[in-house]
């Protein structure tokens, strides 16, 4: 019987960041255009060593996705980057894309923070529209900036609301501070009617998953693999259906884990735990949404009924509208067909 192909498999995508998305052709172009020298690991040499999990490899990390970012200075740069992205995604069988953004990162150069959630969020509304992909945006608050400008942000994201954002997210390294430093701006976000999306459960362990639901009341974890460390909270995250948003890829490049063999989505699957899996940032990984199906596949041994299986999850974690789901879960089921 002929293999499946994933990339034909619907889908939704719902982890990837922004300035991540972006190709590594329009990389270079754009630092040639702006004269911004890229370190090998950004201009084609060899793959970064992150190994984030330590201090070194998540400033190596943050390091090179400030450089990536500060090639988008334009409105147009900003279109570029998302229809790009939604091209990728659709090439992936993504028929829905969240794509998650701290707007406060290219305010000053898009002439401040609402010019740039307008624009971000016009090159979304026409990125959807050439491509055919539904897209939404998630707005993200930076933990390592101060909770108030969280709640900056949750106001901002939830006064925009209409215009297609669907969620209020918290990234950059969870062992910084405290997730309960940022329950104001979450329950902003939640009042406002945003799905919380945190990340957690990456760098940290399971505590990080804990408060997450604890003290932000997530809907989602951006990642929460290492909630697989602790059998009550995976009982938890299953009886709740709180999805993970799992990257395998990226879990590797980060070193969060050895090898794609010992990312636990078996140890998720089993407990009844949704997953989402997404690509995080192909720009630095080398990877985008169908290779995660393939790891799946090809180092966990999940079968086609499975594959189809975690599709569902995502798409039933996404914030589509009722007639897309229902296509898309349709579209699943002919695929096995």
């Amino acid at each position: 019987m002929a293999v499946r192909d994933l990339r034909t498999l619907p889908k939704a995508h719902l982890h990837l960041h922004f300035t991540g998305s972006m190709r590594p052709a329009t990389l270079l172009e754009l630092a040639d255009k702006y004269g911004v020298h890229l370190p090998s690991a950004l201009s084609g040499g060899e793959p970064p060593e992150l190994r984030a999990t330590d201090e070194r490899g998540w400033f190596r990390f943050q390091r090179l996705y400030d450089i990536a970012r500060s090639c988008l200075r334009e409105p147009e740069d900003i279109r570029r980057l998302v229809r790009e992205a939604a091209e990728e995604d659709v090439r992936d069988g993504s028929h829905w894309l969240e794509i998650q953004v701290d707007p406060t990162s290219y305010a000053p150069r898009l002439g401040g923070l609402i010019p740039a959630l307008e624009i971000i969020l016009d090159a979304v509304d026409s990125a959807a529209r050439e491509t055919g992909l539904g897209m939404r945006l998630v707005v993200a608050a930076n933990r390592m900036k101060h909770p108030l400008d969280a709640r900056t942000l949750a106001r901002l994201a939830v006064r925009f609301r209409d215009r297609g954002i669907v969620g209020f997210g918290l990234s950059n390294d969870e062992r910084r501070g405290f997730a309960r430093d940022f329950d104001r701006a979450f329950a902003i976000a939640r009042h406002g009617g945003l799905l919380a999306v945190p990340h957690g459960g990456e760098l940290n362990g399971p505590d990080s998953v804990r408060d997450c639901l604890d003290d932000l009341h997530a809907a989602r974890v951006g990642h929460g693999v290492r909630a697989a460390d602790d059998p009550a909270l995976l009982a938890r995250l299953a009886e709740r259906k709180v999805t993970c948003e799992v990257c395998p890829a990226s879990n590797v490049a980060l070193g969060v884990y050895d090898k794609p063999e010992d990312v636990p989505m078996r140890t998720l699957w089993n407990a009844g735990v949704p997953m989402a899996l997404g690509a995080d940032d192909p720009l630095l990984f080398g990877s985008r949404l169908a290779a995660q199906y393939a790891i799946a596949r090809e180092a966990h041994g999940f079968t086609d009924h499975e594959l189809a299986e975690l599709a569902r999850q995502s798409v039933r974690a996404a914030s589509m509208p009722a007639d897309v789901r229902e296509k898309t879960l349709t579209g699943i089921d002919e695929w096995l067909a």
